[in-house]
């Protein structure tokens, strides 16, 4: 799958407090049949008070996946339920951890994200089933909620789709996205796309069920079209009566260009639950809210660029910050603490102390041990610490170094450089101030500890220039992150 078919469906859903859509069958998209105030309703996170939740919560860190035929009833009760189910696309077992921990009731994995995070290319046909079973059987083994994989156009023809959905079904996942592509497919809202003829396309389905069947399985089978943009409107609408016909569960165009482009594609098959796609940052379908997607008759949104495109920002700046000689803002990132509970250390360590042996009790209690005593000593030498500091302070300045700058016979010895300051200013390129310090004008190794955007400046050689100087500023430029430092001789 590409950028448009990585649906996430949400624990939130909107639900009408009255009235319903076809009769109360599941997946109707008869738009206007209820003109009711929708409310949101989160089952799934009025679970708990948190929205996200640690690893520490889990029974076991390790086995902590429900099994394949549980999971597609979750994702079959999702699309019995009412409302439209919103969510962002994953990549690898982190995120579909942190989609989970977030209260999410399943989530889709994302071609066109695998394609970026595992092999740094574009989502144009690289991936190969193989890689993608391996990356989804580390997705679904890492989550208790329902997984739909991405299996692009079935990695050939209709007899490689049966293969491709056997595969996906051992790989653990509920569901399975099939699209009309030729090889090598691509992304959903790129150019040069191309799709098989419609009676190929649709033999590709009958065969995904007939393998559905075979396998026992009761995996869901969203079928997709690229016929918009490849053919014609008419051609993906009929496409998509089509799939619903051989047995798809849920039905997708992918690249509609307009809202009556949308609904005229949930009038096509009302009993069948239709898929929309969200593409942030810049597709060719018109972004519109949850509510509006429900009233249109949509049963599941995807918003498959989320996840990824804020990890590439993040890294970009982390790299920025790190190149400017600093490390990212503390708000940028969680605190390590944070990130071990996210991570699971912490259940991990409380999941091991099932499984303590007498020796590692005893050296439990070494370490505890030894633990007090270095306790102890901190605790002395912060004592005598606090008394050494009540005496008085004396600084020791050189001669070579008193001289130097500015100190001579004829002139009162704290006139020079060394009775002067430094005033470090740094200003960020919101305007926020986030640094106001000074120093002793002699001391100039340990400003590139806190400045280390100053490591390549001559300081000792603008002190030089500056000793007659009454005041005045010594540097103003902006670092690599965008930041103003400033530095000024008091």
């Amino acid at each position: 799958m590409n950028c448009c078919s990585s649906a996430v469906t949400n624990s939130t859903s909107y639900s009408a407090t009255i009235g319903g859509r076809c009769g109360g069958v599941s997946g109707g998209c008869v738009p206007h049949l209820r003109h009711a105030r929708l409310s949101f309703s989160s089952s799934f996170q009025s679970k708990s008070h948190s929205i996200f939740h640690s690893k520490s919560q889990r029974k076991s860190i390790i086995s902590c996946s429900s099994s394949n035929s549980d999971k597609v009833k979750l994702l079959r009760e999702v699309l019995d339920s009412a409302g439209v189910h919103q969510g962002p696309a994953c990549f690898d077992a982190l995120s579909a951890n942190l989609v989970e921990s977030a209260g999410f009731r399943l989530c889709f994995t994302s071609g066109f994200s695998i394609s970026a995070s595992r092999l740094g290319l574009p989502d144009t046909g690289f991936l190969s089933y193989g890689e993608m079973i391996d990356q989804g059987s580390l997705i679904t083994q890492s989550v208790n909620i329902p997984v739909i994989g991405d299996a692009d156009n079935g990695y050939g023809n209709a007899m490689n789709v049966k293969r491709t959905v056997k595969g996906y079904i051992a790989a653990g996942f509920a569901g399975i996205i099939l699209e009309d592509q030729v090889s090598p497919k691509a992304c959903g809202h790129t150019q040069g796309r191309k799709v098989v003829s419609r009676e190929e396309a649709v033999m590709r389905i009958k065969a995904a069920v007939d393998a559905r069947n075979e396998s026992g399985s009761d995996i869901v089978i969203v079928a997709r079209t690229d016929a918009r943009q490849a053919l014609s409107l008419d051609e993906a609408l009929y496409r998509s009566r089509a799939f619903a016909d051989a047995g798809a569960d849920v039905v997708f165009i992918d690249a509609l260009a307009s809202k009556q482009e949308m609904e005229a594609f949930c009038q096509v098959s009302p009993l069948v639950p239709k898929m929309a796609n969200m593409l942030e940052g810049g597709g060719k379908t018109p972004i519109l809210t949850p509510l509006e997607l429900e009233d249109i008759g949509y049963k599941i949104v995807a918003y498959p660029l989320s996840l990824i495109g804020v990890s590439i920002r993040a890294m970009q700046d982390a790299l920025t910050a790190i190149k400017g000689g600093r490390i990212p803002p503390p708000g940028s990132m969680p605190p390590f603490e944070e990130i071990k509970d996210i991570l699971g250390f912490n259940a991990y360590y409380e999941e091991e102390k099932r499984y303590a042996t007498t020796t590692d009790q005893l050296l439990s209690k070494r370490e505890s041990s030894s633990l007090y005593s270095i306790q102890q000593r901190e605790q002395v030498d912060t004592e005598q610490t606090s008394q050494t500091i009540k005496d008085p302070i004396v600084e020791v300045i050189t001669p070579d170094l008193y001289n130097k700058y500015g100190a001579d016979s004829s002139r009162d010895p704290f006139s020079g450089i060394w009775s002067r300051t430094l005033r470090i200013k740094i200003t960020g390129r919101d305007g926020i101030e986030k640094l106001d310090l000074r120093i002793p004008a002699g001391f100039l190794d340990g400003i590139t500890n806190i400045v280390p955007a100053l490591g390549g400046v001559n300081l000792k050689k603008l002190l030089d220039d500056a000793t007659e100087e009454i005041g005045g500023k010594l540097l103003d430029f902006n670092d690599r992150m965008g930041d103003r430092i400033q530095v000024f001789l008091e």
